[in-house]
């Protein structure tokens, strides 16, 4: 059957139910400021989304399978396992994109900040436009 031998469909579903996941974690984040959420968010982000290759031994001798999986996957069932040699370089790739996502949604906050201090700043200045214009006086709201 198409769907359930599609790798394609799978790494699909993998990234719908991610962003899933995301959005989920992002909302449910909302008691913190917005700095650690966006940095834990994207973060999240980094874990989920890298991938690392991996191995499998077939039931043929010498015989192995070679793809491609979420590194955390990989470095979770290396570990489980016990193979060292395998859990080693997808937990490093783990904890890089760990790493640059926490520096995407530090970014994302400066730029969200330098917009919203922009905002401000303008919002001071037409207010003490008005009260210069004299428009500091009640105006009654007119209807039609």
């Amino acid at each position: 059957m198409l769907l359930s031998d599609s790798m394609s469909l799978l790494w699909l579903s993998y990234a719908v139910l991610s962003l899933v996941v995301l959005g989920t974690g992002y909302l449910g984040l909302a008691f913190l400021p917005r700095l650690p959420r966006l940095v834990i968010t994207w973060a999240v982000a980094g874990v989920m989304w890298v991938p690392a290759s991996f191995q499998l031994p077939l039931m043929d001798e010498g015989e192995v399978y070679k793809g491609l999986a979420p590194a955390v996957v990989v470095s979770g069932l290396a570990f489980l396992e016990g193979d060292t040699g395998a859990m080693l370089p997808a937990l490093m790739l783990v904890v890089v994109a760990a790493g640059l996502g926490a520096l995407v949604g530090l970014l994302l906050w400066r730029r969200g900040r330098r917009g919203a201090v922009a905002e401000a700043a303008e919002d001071q200045g037409r207010q003490g436009e008005r009260r210069q214009d004299g428009g500091a006086q009640r105006q009654e709201p007119v209807i039609g």
